[in-house]
């Protein structure tokens, strides 16, 4: 079943801004919260804009929302991985609502966890997500090349495997349970809530001594080198995706993965259009109404065209498989040459007068002269 649009969700536009969709969920929270309204299908529409909300309220989600739609958090996709328990539920009602209004909603978090059963954070949970901006020089995009590319990722504590402590007991404060029920009074009335236990931050374990490596959040922050094939044809704007270079997975969840964002200098010459190449060569007046046979330089080296006699300013030729590599296909673009004829400035006295010969001959026989002279009379 196809899943319903995140924007009609919030019933706002593509175009909406931070505020506008922050706004948007406010209303629809307080309209749809499980603690007010009992008819059916609320707590299942409490979900859905939550969901939607999670998504668009995150720049880089909405983004990848953006370009791929709902494949971009399914397994295979630009972000597969995604999983709304990563999402802290209460601090967004939080910081849209109040801070007397944290653990006031744990109906939120329970709607994503099956009404009750808590956010536990023991369970393994997926690494962040990394991207990078590299810069590529235009033969580098076109060719493809290898790169030693600099990262800081969070990697697991070899020290505590981490776990973050060692000596695993279970927490005294939640008796092992990972969350805490409270009374609080809000604008609702009062309501029973349970909230994350603080000590344990919800996974339901404490240890006896806290790892010294990782100061207990079991990672810790490395500088690594990677060495990356990137291939033919990359382009401004285009991501290379690198499988589980991202954070370190918590709890033995998979590795985020790591976005290269390739940033293309431009080329003296050489002009792209996705996988198209254009080129300008510049010709004289004579080559442009004799015809010639000219050197150009290409994307594989130099080679030849022929202008054919009578060639007119901005005629564009094609070369057909003389393009852009596709990438990762075996597919090329065109290369397209553009005929700029130059008009000398400076002459000698003998091309002067060759051109003042050449004027007295008749060259208003074209037909674009006869039509303008036409309109004269």
């Amino acid at each position: 079943m196809n899943k319903k649009d995140y924007y009609e969700i919030l019933g706002v536009s593509k175009n909406a801004t931070d505020e506008e969709i922050k706004r948007a969920f406010r209303v629809l929270a307080k309209k749809y919260h499980p603690d007010v309204n009992k008819e059916e299908g609320a707590a299942e529409k409490f979900k859905e804009i939550g969901e939607a909300y999670a998504v668009l309220s995150d720049k880089n989600k909405r983004a990848q929302y953006d370009q791929f739609g709902h494949a971009a958090f399914e397994n295979g996709g630009p972000s597969s991985g995604f999983d709304m328990g990563d999402i802290d539920l209460e601090d967004i009602l939080s910081d849209l609502f109040g801070g007397s209004f944290r653990g006031g909603f744990s109906s939120f978090t329970d709607a994503f966890t099956g009404f009750g059963g808590g956010r536990r954070t023991s369970r393994a949970t997926r690494g962040e997500d990394l991207i990078m901006r590299i810069k590529l020089s235009f033969e580098e995009a076109i060719n493809g090349c290898k790169k030693d590319i600099k990262v800081n990722v969070n990697e697991e504590c070899s020290e505590c495997q981490g776990k973050g402590g060692h000596g695993e007991v279970k927490c005294p404060t939640c008796n092992g349970l990972g969350v805490i029920k409270e009374e609080q009074r809000s604008l609702f009335g009062i309501m029973q809530t349970q909230k994350t236990c603080p000590e344990c931050r919800g996974s339901g374990r404490t240890f006896k001594e806290i790892c010294n490596s990782c100061g207990g959040t079991g990672r810790v922050r490395k500088n690594k080198t990677l060495e990356v094939d990137i291939p033919a044809g990359v382009f401004s704007g285009s991501q290379l995706r690198l499988s589980g270079k991202g954070g370190a997975g918590i709890n033995g969840g998979a590795n985020g993965d790591l976005y290269l964002e390739f940033e293309v200098e431009e080329h003296e010459f050489f002009e792209r259009e996705n996988n198209d190449i254009y080129l300008e060569v510049p010709i004289t007046i004579t080559d442009a109404a004799l015809g010639c046979r000219k050197e150009i330089p290409t994307l594989t080296g130099n080679g030849y065209i022929e202008i054919k006699p009578g060639t007119q300013n901005y005629t564009k030729l094609k070369l057909k498989g003389k393009g852009v590599k596709a990438i990762n296909s075996n597919s090329y673009g065109d290369m397209y040459v553009v005929i700029n004829i130059i008009t000398p400035t400076k002459l000698t006295k003998k091309q002067k007068d060759l051109l003042e010969e050449l004027s007295k001959t008749d060259l208003d026989s074209e037909p674009e002269f006869k039509e303008f002279n036409k309109a004269l009379k």
